[in-house]
């Protein structure tokens, strides 16, 4: 692997109900370039042909591994491969103390509420946090799938190079 190029591997990120179109874009553009699937699980906040999803994803859509869940339920069913890890500020792990392997999932609440409560409930051994200052109320969602993207392929990465 080079310093520029990210070798292959079987991340994939799910959004539970997203709400804001240009959020969602961004995340998909960025599953195209770091190679991670993305998941989308209904309802949406928005319809896939809104503009501002497709400005914010640009000339990235045609490339994306996308699939789309009609529900919770649907998409719990179709993950069943693969540790399930659950972005929340109520998780107490940090991710810099998460064991990423290259089948994970990467899961995100919506802008405004979050997970779900039942799946807090049904993941809470797997709710884990991005660290910030004392007070913060929380990240944006496209920055925060950024960064959970990119510390599980750095610790693949690191993990399949030694």
């Amino acid at each position: 692997m080079t310093a520029g190029n990210l070798k292959p591997h079987g991340l994939k990120v799910a959004l539970i109900c997203p709400q804001i179109a240009p959020n969602t874009g961004n995340i998909a553009r960025l599953c195209v370039a770091s190679g991670a699937e993305l998941h989308l699980v209904r309802p949406l906040g928005f319809v896939l042909s809104d503009r501002q999803l497709k400005r914010s994803a640009m000339d990235y859509w045609d490339r994306l591994k996308l699939t789309i869940h009609d529900d919770v339920n649907a998409f719990l069913a179709a993950s069943t491969v693969g540790q399930r890890w659950c972005f929340s500020t109520k998780g107490e792990r940090s991710i810099w103390d998460t064991p990423f392997e290259e089948s994970d999932w990467l899961i995100f609440g919506n802008e405004s509420h979050g997970l779900p409560d039942a799946m807090m409930t049904q993941f809470a051994a797997s709710l884990i946090r991005i660290p910030q200052q004392p007070g913060e109320r929380c990240l944006n969602l496209s920055t925060s799938v950024g960064i959970g993207v990119y510390e599980a392929i750095r610790q693949c990465s690191t993990r399949s190079n030694r």
